[in-house]
């Protein structure tokens, strides 16, 4: 039986869809995030898309202080030492770009590219002086999207930031504004928010939560860790560690090998956690 062409179909595009839900226009950002929640609550977008345009709202609110590395834990280049002496700090970090000091951190003279160091390994004259590229200087209360556009249109990826004095506060790369975007995006090592704090994989392996008490953590694992100073075992492992850790930075902490899963440039979030077998006495030989 042929179909009636007059009889709209019950089969509606995507746009048209979404376009239909988003007719009552929000007056408000809190309107505006419930809109969106109510849209992938309708499977008009996935958890992702979802997650992407909350951390654009997110970044227009948010300020240059809230993301950037402190002065504390930038990794530089003393324009006094010689190559030798800090190439090797540059391979170990293995970033692309490095704020060059003079003798100290609130004198940044300079931005050295990783890729220049590739002229001393050829032989060439090198002259460190000679390599920097100008360093941009942006206030700690500059907002993230207005900076994110700077970045973009002068093709810049690092800025140094100065306080209220003129001093050296910290530091902020695209990537760090970025992550503010993408960074809360699932991936193998995320967790659902229903899901325990701590996972053991078939290898016996535990995936863990930063924010997991250490009272928890104990009982899971069968370590005997005190809360007193921390509460939580993410607190334990950034003190172990003594800085931020970057994702796959690992440590060993009493018999546990601890890698990071994943962390931004704010905070860790989570951790995988390996057991270290004692290791047999020697049998003696009579």
């Amino acid at each position: 039986m042929a179909s009636d062409p007059e009889k709209p179909s019950n089969k509606t595009s995507l746009l048209e869809r979404l376009s239909n839900f988003l007719l009552r226009e929000p007056e408000d950002r809190e309107q505006l995030v419930e809109l969106l929640h109510g849209a992938y609550e309708n499977h008009l977008m996935d958890a992702d898309s979802l997650a992407m345009i909350e951390g654009v709202l997110q970044v227009s609110e948010m300020q240059v202080r809230d993301i950037m590395i402190p002065r504390s834990q930038m990794d530089v280049i003393d324009i006094t030492d010689p190559p030798e002496m800090f190439i090797p700090h540059v391979i170990e970090t293995a970033h692309s770009r490095f704020p060059v000091i003079e003798d100290d951190k609130n004198d940044v003279i300079g931005i050295l590219l990783a890729k220049d160091l590739l002229r001393y390994y050829a032989g060439e004259d090198f002259e460190v002086r000679d390599m920097l590229r100008p360093a941009v200087f942006i206030p700690e209360a500059k907002r993230l999207n207005v900076l994110l556009k700077e970045f973009r249109s002068n093709r810049n990826h690092i800025a140094i930031v100065v306080d209220e004095y003129g001093g050296v506060a910290g530091m902020v790369t695209i990537e760090d504004v970025l992550e503010q975007i993408v960074g809360d995006i699932e991936d193998e090592y995320d967790y659902d928010e229903d899901e325990d704090n701590i996972i053991q994989n078939a290898d016996g392996h535990y995936r863990v939560k930063a924010l997991t008490e250490i009272a928890d953590f104990n009982e899971a694992v069968g370590t005997s860790f005190s809360d007193e100073e921390y509460s939580t075992i993410g607190g334990l492992v950034v003190n172990k560690f003594g800085h931020l850790p970057k994702r796959g930075d690992s440590v060993v902490i009493d018999n546990l090998s601890v890698s990071v899963l994943r962390a931004d440039s704010r905070r860790l979030h989570s951790i995988l956690v390996e057991i270290i077998p004692d290791e047999p006495y020697p049998i003696e030989s009579t």
